[in-house]
């Protein structure tokens, strides 16, 4: 014998795309973590050592709200999906822009193709607008008006 669930907030289905993109902030989640102790560029600049410990500590929490606010479906991780992307846009262009290849080379200790590098840094942005669009579509999944994630 089975119970017809309420028509409520907290029982509806919820769509593929959210699904895609819980697992990916998942996934985004971890490769951040596993980035801890490398160097990471950042709007133009380098950051290494403790600079760069602190960020990706910061941006693992970032992202850890992001994953537990899809889960949650709140309303203010729409916003802050959006946010996050548009963040993750300029950063790559800026860092496309203006890391010097040269630089790129000793930190990595090996030879990089700088045609590969803007075909592969343009793709990533191409991604990432069409994850912000598809973020954009989802709008009505994002339900939950609790800004708290507990």
């Amino acid at each position: 014998m089975t119970e017809d669930l309420p028509d409520t907030e907290e029982y509806r289905p919820r769509s593929q795309a959210m699904v895609m993109l819980t697992g990916l902030y998942l996934f985004l989640l971890l490769m951040t973590v596993m980035s801890y102790g490398q160097p990471v560029p950042l709007f133009g600049f380098l950051l290494e050592g403790t600079p760069a410990r602190i960020f990706i500590v910061v941006d693992s929490l970032v992202c850890l709200h992001l994953f537990l606010g899809l889960l949650k479906r709140q309303r203010l991780t729409w916003y802050l999906l959006l946010i996050y992307n548009g963040y993750e846009v300029l950063n790559t262009l800026l860092n496309l822009w203006l890391v010097p290849h040269k630089e790129l080379e000793r930190l990595l200790e090996r030879q990089i193709d700088p045609g590969g590098m803007l075909v592969s840094n343009l793709v990533t942005v191409g991604i990432l607008l069409w994850i912000s669009w598809l973020i954009w579509k989802q709008r009505e999944q994002f339900h939950n008006s609790s800004p708290y994630l507990f």
